[in-house]
């Protein structure tokens, strides 16, 4: 059986870690070059590293920060914020990351999928969506979830797979900061339809959360900011908790 994966997400603003809740009122978390490198020595599976701010200011995300997350960390590394032409994500590759992750230039220019993915691989394309529950039905927000759109998140979910996307994550901006749990029966219904890995975010507040994620919501990898930046968990209790709990991880 394959191991679940914890992945910190570092959310940067103007190169500093950030973390808010439903995507606004922001406070610094620390130096993400800093924080990587001790995710990275506490046994985190992945991390994830999303310039927040850079698709709405339109620039690109800081490559030079990129590289040095990259020198203080041996395990696979997710860039994403901006990104929109197949030079970006080969500058970003060049740079130390391991995979990158699409979200509104996805939903805006679709073919970009299948172009990125035919160019690196499917394995280095993450499409990130981030879906708020509008009249009882999932819906894609683009631009930071700042402008939500006319997509079912399941049936872009399935898009995404079939134009070549190698792992969806799945942002639930209802419980983003929230503490509340993730959305497991979202999480579930895209994990039971598609066939890539499918990674949760939004919610974490305990460690119990992790579980009914890994159980009940089916998902592939758990991604989590604050409680981690903030010292509420640590990654070895959390691991060790979850093995206690017969999920598999990798310790």
């Amino acid at each position: 059986m394959l191991t679940k994966r914890i992945i910190p997400c570092l959310d940067v603003k103007d190169g500093r870690t950030v973390k808010g809740i439903n995507f606004e009122n922001l406070r610094d978390a620390g130096d993400p070059v800093e924080l990587a490198a001790i995710y990275a020595k506490q046994g985190a599976d992945e991390l994830v590293f999303l310039d927040i701010s850079a698709t709405l200011e339109k620039r690109k995300t800081l490559a030079a920060l990129v590289r040095n997350v990259a020198r203080e960390i041996n395990i696979p590394f997710t860039v994403g914020g901006g990104i929109s032409t197949l030079e970006d994500v080969s500058v970003l590759l060049q740079s130390g990351a391991d995979k990158v992750s699409i979200n509104s230039a996805a939903v805006k220019t679709p073919s970009l999928i299948d172009e990125l993915a035919k160019q690196f691989g499917s394995q280095c394309i993450v499409v990130a969506i981030d879906t708020r529950m509008h009249n009882n039905e999932p819906i894609v927000h683009t631009h930071g979830g700042t402008r939500p759109t006319s997509l079912n998140t399941i049936e872009w979910a399935k898009e995404a797979q079939s134009r070549g996307a190698g792992e969806i994550l799945l942002t639930s901006m209802d419980h983003d900061g929230t503490k509340s749990g993730f959305a497991c029966s979202l999480t579930a219904t895209i994990s039971s339809s598609l066939h890539i890995p499918v990674i949760a975010s939004g919610g974490a507040g305990t460690m119990q959360h992790f579980a009914d994620v890994f159980t009940i919501g089916n998902a592939d990898a758990a991604l989590a900011a604050s409680i981690f930046h903030f010292k509420e968990i640590a990654i070895p209790e959390l691991k060790r908790f979850l093995q206690h709990h017969n999920i598999p991880v990798r310790l």
